[in-house]
């Protein structure tokens, strides 16, 4: 995979971080497109919208409401068209069950959502270390 001009869309419901996630991506020079949407529903929906650039990258939030991360991904991950593109969840959330779901999934990496805008600056160069692996 390329590691310049990637296309990543972000499913993320809290405002707040929201913003940052996109900024951060926006600011990375790997990323060239950052899509964002508001929860899972919203995720399948742009991905199965064939006028929509298939991205290279999916990040997830677990909590959100209408469709969870999790549920959005089972339909991803389980889908011939949908299932090569490289998922990854980040949350608040350390829930071992929610890990283990994410890894029988075949999710790339579950991320602890960081507390600093500076910690947040961490999450893309996680991906890229491991898509690029």
């Amino acid at each position: 995979m390329p590691q310049k001009n990637l296309h990543i869309i972000i499913a993320e419901d809290d405002n707040d971080d929201a913003d940052v996630i996109f900024e951060t991506f926006n600011n990375n020079p790997d990323f060239g497109k950052v899509s964002l949407v508001a929860n899972g529903e919203e995720l399948l929906n742009f991905l199965k919208d064939t006028t929509n650039e298939t991205p290279d990258v999916i990040l997830t939030d677990i909590n959100m409401p209408i469709r969870n991360g999790i549920e959005a991904l089972q339909e991803i991950l389980n889908h011939h068209e949908l299932k090569n593109i490289p998922c990854f969840v980040y949350s608040t959330s350390i829930n071992p069950s929610y890990k283990q779901k994410c890894d029988v999934l075949g999710v790339k990496a579950y991320l602890i959502k960081p507390y600093s805008f500076e910690a947040f600056e961490e999450i893309p160069k996680t991906i890229l270390s491991i898509i690029s692996a």
